[in-house]
């Protein structure tokens, strides 16, 4: 790791000399008048995203600002004398905070570090459909959550698990327009996490990366992301994490919190400050264990993170991130609609290893379960993973010219993981154990290799960037049985097991992934932005079968050259701007033999489908209108997705017993919809947020599988999708006392794709307050569906099926109930 971080920072230093550059000047014309309409207006003309209190600058005013300036030098001019600092400040974002009067107690910059800052950011001087969640909203979060849970709050996004934290990677389910998860794009700092669907072939969970006291503000693009973004599955929007910097004073912070089912979480984390020769080290721990809501078991990991920034000289910064992490979570059940009216809703694993092995036999021989049992088989003894992963970058941003600037990102992620199931229908043999239950287990081995960089250059209204990002993957596959011994409960079920006494399958993938883009945004006049580019992706995958009954070997490429963007952006005023933006984009094929085009059942099935099947593409259509002054933000948007070329296996069953799929082209899918969201500030302290989203997501086309009858799906809701997704969030925060009630509401959803399996809709509430003693001490505590509502959250987490009238399909995951969780922390 050390060689690789160090060979990266000597390739991007040998590029073109930055030295004593200056930083480039702009042309502003900002005219006199209230404060919170000129910062709009360099927001605007500098091309940055600028976060401030309104609060702090209401009836304020300013001069009129008209000359050519460095981005700071306009930025310090404007908020002088203004009561503002600068907080934070990016090559993309910058945010301002009140400035501390004279030696403010550690209470009162608290106050000043939270009052003006907002929870969510609706996307302004965007021209496109876009919304960040602040750091804030994530702090507010129970530690240890997933932050796609925060993004929930968000118009149109719908996210459930099984598991209160939402970091339960098998039943984590991202909805937004007629997309799932694994069709979206997801980076962290700019790097690629691949798809984060479950047995990942390219990426990792954010929740794996970066530990929840880590993150920094998140943003969603509803439609698409950024130009550059680094994705090859980001037909459906893009969700970029961002993860926070040392801080320049030394500090330690403690955390510590406990809660329901026995989960508790330590963290602590260092900031050295600023070192002699000008570093800043930020270095993070936490381990957490969050037990099961039903049956037994839990979810455990040790995690580290480490984040140190160092200039080099005037130009040139240097960032090194280093994430490590092990993981071992113990499964929630799938379940059926019906066995919810058979077993109950806190119906899981089995609870014994001698009726696991009782239960295994009389599935292989036959005869009646015992009571409470309908079947032997109805549930397993125990399933889960382990996962280990190394995620690092090295990030050189520079200056060349007054004009020129950019950034080259290295990253290297190693994944070795290991999914298990105690299996009733493989007896180990004698030689092996004896027992009539064996471990079943899906092993990965991921070697991600890639570079990004980026260059920007400014020529009077024009702002022209390129990029390019390169990508090696080798991703290793395979399916394995191990002995247990007979009457001997496994002292640990989820481990890295050695000695099989069979290999179903091993398979070896290897992606190449390239991008360029090149795209100018031209600020027209000052109320007129128009931006407009071209990307162009190709994504080889090749197979080689080490160890398979039906050997598959060979390639497939997805390639596209002409994937272009275009959008405006027009300034009504200092408070309403009208936006509208197209995009087109293509998913690559997924190298894995548990889907993609590789899951074929022979060398012949390959053959026949790859030189026809096309890769997913969509067509993203948005319009938009958004306004804000101090007091209000207010966003609606329409959009139109036209989503071609959808790939879908021809066979539809369990996966649980190892289904074999042929993957075609099966149609397209029309997504149109609205998106409205809102944040009042009515009195000092308060605040109200709501949003509320309607996608009607069907299906274009009947599906003809391969040698079966056509399936009626035209006109039929997009499964696990709801039509309507609304939230409302009352917000009290003075600096001291804090508090947060929230309602999340999805409609009716179905998991058949002939929609005869409905799911109910359900709204869920859940409870957040704290209290900041200083700023070395503060309590919270979050209460999550705190009306012990009982609904399903994930669905299709065993796969989606052609029709389920009776509701028998086990493909559901329930949601947790009411749980309690406590906090404190502690600062230095």
């Amino acid at each position: 790791m050390h060689k690789f971080l160090t060979t990266t920072a000597l390739v991007a230093a040998a590029l073109p000399a930055a030295a004593h550059a200056q930083a480039p000047r702009i042309a502003f014309d900002i005219k006199a008048g209230d404060t919170a309409s000129a910062l709009n207006s360099f927001a605007r003309q500098a091309g940055v995203h600028v976060i401030f209190p309104y609060d702090a600058v209401a009836s304020r005013k300013v001069a009129a600002l008209r000359g050519s300036f460095t981005r700071s030098e306009a930025l310090r001019r404007l908020i002088a004398g203004q009561g503002l600092v600068i907080a934070e400040e990016t090559p993309s974002m910058i945010s301002l905070k009140v400035a501390p009067a004279e030696a403010p107690k550690p209470e009162q910059q608290t106050a000043e570090a939270t009052m003006g800052e907002e929870i969510v950011v609706l996307g302004t001087g965007e021209s496109r459909q876009v919304q960040t969640v602040s750091e804030l909203a994530m702090r507010k979060t129970t530690p240890g959550t997933s932050p796609l849970r925060a993004l929930s709050r968000l118009p149109g996004v719908n996210f459930d698990s099984s598991d209160a934290h939402g970091t339960y990677e098998a039943a984590t389910q991202l909805s937004i327009r007629g997309f799932l998860t694994d069709q979206m794009g997801y980076t962290l700092d700019g790097v690629p996490l691949g798809n984060m669907q479950y047995r990942n072939n390219n990426g990792l969970s954010i929740n794996r990366a970066l530990l929840s006291e880590n993150n920094g503000p998140a943003t969603l693009s509803q439609g698409a992301g950024a130009l550059g973004t680094a994705s090859t599955s980001n037909i459906g929007g893009t969700v970029d994490f961002t993860s926070i910097d040392p801080t320049a004073r030394f500090g330690i912070d403690l955390e510590q919190s406990y809660g329901s089912a026995d989960s508790w979480r330590s963290f602590g984390r260092v900031n050295t400050g600023t070192l002699p020769w000008g570093g800043m080290l930020t270095l993070s721990y936490a381990h957490d264990r969050q037990g099961k809501w039903k049956g037994w078991g839990k979810q455990e990991q040790d995690q580290i993170n480490a984040k140190y920034v160092q200039p080099l000289g005037n130009d040139v910064k240097s960032t090194t991130f280093l994430d490590l992490i092990d993981r071992r979570e113990d499964d929630y059940n799938d379940t059926s609609l019906a066995r919810l009216k058979t077993y109950g809703w806190d119906f899981d694993n089995l609870p014994t290893f001698a009726l696991a092995e009782q239960l295994a036999v009389l599935t292989q021989t036959g005869g009646t379960a015992p009571a409470p049992y309908q079947a032997p088989d109805d549930t397993v003894y125990q399933g889960g993973g382990v996962r280990r992963d190394l995620l690092g970058y090295e990030k050189l941003d520079y200056r060349i010219s007054p004009r020129l600037s950019g950034f080259t990102t290295a990253y290297l992620h190693l994944d070795k993981g290991i999914g298990t199931w105690a299996d009733p229908y493989d007896p180990t043999p004698a030689a092996f154990g004896g027992s009539p239950v064996s471990v079943s287990a899906l092993r990965y081995d991921l070697n991600r290799k890639g570079v990004i960089s980026r260059l920007k250059f400014e020529a009077g209204a024009h702002k022209i960037e390129a990029g390019i990002w390169y990508e090696h993957n080798i991703f290793d596959q395979g399916s394995y049985l191990y002995g247990l011994e007979k009457g001997v409960t496994p002292r640990e079920f989820q481990r890295f097991y050695t000695d099989p006494f069979k290999t179903k399958f091993r398979n070896h993938f290897v992606t190449d992934t390239v991008q360029i883009d090149l795209g100018d945004t031209w600020q027209a006049t000052e109320q007129l932005r128009i931006n407009a580019g071209v990307k162009g992706v190709v994504s080889t995958s090749t197979a080689t079968s080490i160890t398979s009954a039906t050997p598959i070997n060979g390639s497939i490429q997805a390639k596209n050259w002409f994937l272009p963007t275009a959008g405006i952006l027009y300034t009504l005023d200092g408070s309403s701007e009208f936006f509208a933006d197209y995009t087109r984009n293509m998913a690559a094929f997924v190298a894995s033999t548990s889907s993609g085009p590789f899951s074929s059942s022979s060398q012949a099935g390959f053959n026949y489908i790859r030189g026809d099947l096309k890769p997913e593409m969509t067509n993203t259509f948005e319009a938009g209108y958004r306004y804000h002054d101090r007091a209000v933000q207010l966003s609606l948007t329409g959009y139109y997705v036209k989503f071609t070329n959808r790939l879908l296996a021809s066979s539809i069953s369990a996966v649980v017993v190892g289904n074999q799929n042929v993957l075609q082209n099966v149609g397209g899918v029309s997504s149109r919809g609205v998106e409205a969201a809102a944040n009042w500030k009515f009195l000092p302290h308060w605040s109200l947020y709501g949003s509320w989203a309607y996608n009607d997501a069907t299906y274009d086309d009947d599906v003809q599988p391969l040698g079966g009858a056509r399936i009626p799906t035209k006109g039929k809701q997009v499964v696990a999708s709801p039509r309507h997704v609304g939230n409302a969030e009352l917000n009290y925060d003075d600096g001291t006392i804090f508090g947060t009630l929230s309602a999340h509401y999805r409609s009716k959803r179905y998991y058949s794709y002939l929609n005869d399996a409905p799911l109910p809709g359900a709204v869920n509430f859940n409870l957040s307050g704290g209290y900041r003693f200083s700023r070395l001490l503060d309590v919270q505590v979050n209460v999550t569906n705190l009306f012990d509502k009982q609904y399903i959250a994930s669905t299709g987490t065993a796969g989606f099926v052609t029709s389920d009238p009776n509701g028998t399909y086990t493909t559901l995951q329930p949601a947790a109930p009411r749980q309690v969780f406590g906090t404190v922390r502690v600062h230095f």
